[in-house]
């Protein structure tokens, strides 16, 4: 009887390993990073409520254990798992946007959120996850002459504008924005050409004039304001003048630890949710605002770095997606607070106030976590262990 290979039997070890050997090999760098962010937040949530764990730090930290805790118990499972059932995970997040549209939430002029009591669960935060996973699965094992047809792309375009569509209807432009580009940047990774991009990229700016008309009027607001905030300093562009305001007084060393005077005045609007790096920077200045994106970038390169490690196509992808996803929350909520991008509702991973937020986060990292301790099991295409 022949013996497998050394290669394959490594891949057979590996993929068979028990749920305690799976935990020796979980990536504790890539937690102590998501720790240490998510300490920045706690703290900034305490001095945003005055030297108070109430209402919001200690929230935020019971919700951050209960999301470590979910992250380990998603990596330590059999990365063919979750590719067996991405699609249910898709069919179940639209479901959930559907039932906001039927009996959600409103809050800030927007129908988001499903109240369960215990949580208000936004399902658009769930909906990123899911479409990753899904646009994994269905880019997983295809051929590049595959990917080169345009009529293979007609399926995953559906899958992305169906809850795109969705959301736009609650309205939630920012997400909507986040599940475009995040969906882009898989089909990039997946192979799909670049010129197929500058068509959609084409008919997309030739379609702004039409799409202008759908706009809410506080969302034309936003962007007529971001060409000229001083246009209403007192009404629409209020939170962006304040915010501006408060970044630039913080200075090169800030004013110090719950010392911020924009924030404690209340003249900063939204400071524990949205605007909370402005609030960062202001009390620790412009160098406390580099370290924190300095420990973003870190954790985004570690995202990569397993990616790139990855045997099979699906989990490269997903680890691709929630950290591409990732940067993309940073880049847009900092972008947003310096008045680079017009104001949407994206909040700063691990430290914005919020549950669904942070725990569909955490979510994420456990799947690129899975990524890592697998990343050596190669999967068919149905999910099954390859020969």
């Amino acid at each position: 009887m022949m013996r497998p290979a050394p290669r394959l039997s490594l891949q057979l070890n590996r993929a068979e390993l028990s749920w305690r050997e799976k935990l020796w090999h979980i990536n504790w760098t890539l937690i102590s990073l998501l720790t240490t962010i998510s300490s920045v937040g706690f703290l900034t949530l305490y001095s945003a409520a005055g030297g108070s764990l109430e209402p919001w730090a200690v929230k935020q930290m019971i919700r951050f254990a209960m999301g470590i805790g979910l992250m380990v118990g998603v990596a330590v499972i059999d990365i063919r798992v979750w590719i067996r059932h991405a699609y249910v995970f898709y069919a179940v997040s639209l479901v959930l946007l559907v039932a906001v549209e039927i009996k959600g939430t409103i809050g800030m002029g927007a129908q988001r959120w499903i109240d369960l009591g215990f949580i208000q669960l936004q399902p658009s935060e769930l909906t990123k996850i899911a479409l990753i996973l899904t646009l994994a699965r269905y880019f997983h094992g295809a051929a590049m002459q595959d990917i080169g047809r345009p009529t293979f792309l007609i399926i995953p375009l559906l899958l992305v504008f169906a809850p795109i569509a969705l959301v736009l209807k609650q309205p939630d432009l920012g997400t909507a924005m986040m599940l475009l580009m995040s969906s882009g940047a898989i089909f990039f990774m997946a192979g799909v050409r670049m010129w197929k991009f500058g068509l959609v990229l084409a008919g997309g700016l030739g379609s702004i004039p039409v799409a202008w008309q759908f706009l809410r009027e506080y969302q034309k607001k936003r962007v007529i304001i971001f060409m000229n905030p001083e246009q209403d300093p007192l009404g629409a562009g209020y939170h962006i003048t304040q915010s501006k305001i408060a970044l630039g007084s913080g200075g090169v060393f800030g004013k110090g630890y719950m010392s911020g005077t924009q924030s404690k005045l209340n003249f900063l609007p939204e400071k524990q949710t949205d605007f909370i790096f402005t609030m960062f920077a202001e009390e620790w200045g412009l160098i406390g605002g580099l370290v924190l994106l300095f420990l973003y970038g870190l954790l985004i390169a570690y995202g990569y770095a397993i990616a790139l490690r990855c045997r099979s196509q699906f989990g490269r992808l997903v680890a691709l997606g929630i950290t591409t996803t990732f940067f993309l929350y940073v880049f847009i909520n900092t972008a947003m607070v310096m008045g680079l991008v017009p104001v949407v509702g994206v909040p700063l991973p691990m430290i914005s106030y919020g549950g669904t937020a942070m725990l569909s986060l955490l979510f994420g990292w456990g799947l690129v976590m899975s990524a890592y301790i697998h990343r050596d099991t190669p999967i068919g295409r149905r999910g099954a262990l390859d020969d």
